[in-house]
């Protein structure tokens, strides 16, 4: 998979659409010029999550490029320095982690890249009054706002509430609800950019009559 290379020796690979994935509007009055301002902006704003593919390589190290899955706990196990610990991490803030381990008594000022050569499946769940219920990917190295996860899902139907939409959450074990009003949402209130995260269940309730 190509990759893209930052700056700062640490870098993610262009990912392939899939043919399923429903995308979201581009962002009106982009010049075609600028896309590969905006491909570099997402690589250095991705977050490594569990179930990602890294690919390390340490210059002139060929024994110790690896291709590693990240586990459930957000860590890889890389020879030499044992676990470490990169989910949420950007993979240029990984590819530091990892030269200053190496620094500490194996390598002499190691040159470190990070690539992310497979995303991990970010799913969401929209249930109750949409058109299309059901779990959606997120796409990759992409936000999802509350009203786009509705609109992938088809929009309402005749008889939602759009005042009435409920998001649950799990995070650390704990399971989190948000009651939210999609409708103020649609008018551009503060909660308007209210982000969905992977795993989220969203259920728009019916109209009561």
């Amino acid at each position: 998979m190509p990759a893209l290379l930052l700056a700062a020796c640490a870098h993610t690979a262009a990912p392939k659409p899939a043919d399923d994935t429903p995308s979201l509007p581009a962002a009106g009055g982009a010049a075609a010029g600028d896309d590969n301002a905006a491909a570099l902006a997402a690589a250095n704003d991705y977050r490594i999550s569990p179930a990602d593919m890294l690919e390390i390589i340490v210059f002139q190290e060929t024994d110790l490029k690896s291709d590693l899955r990240v586990s459930n706990q957000g860590t890889i196990v890389f020879p030499l320095i044992g676990t470490v610990a990169v989910g949420g991490l950007t993979p240029q803030e990984a590819a530091q982690i990892i030269k200053e381990r190496l620094s500490h008594g194996y390598l002499i000022n190691p040159q470190v890249s990070v690539t992310v050569t497979e995303f991990s499946k970010r799913r969401f769940t929209v249930l109750g009054e949409v058109q299309k219920p059901g779990s959606y990917e997120m796409p990759d190295q992409q936000d999802v706002t509350v009203l786009q996860a509705i609109g992938i899902a088809g929009g309402y139907t005749r008889i939602a509430n759009p005042s009435r939409v409920v998001l649950m959450r799990r995070a650390d074990g704990t399971e989190q609800i948000f009651h939210l009003n999609a409708a103020q949402m649609a008018n551009g209130n503060a909660e308007s950019a209210f982000k969905v995260q992977p795993g989220d269940v969203i259920t728009v309730a019916q109209s009561a009559f």
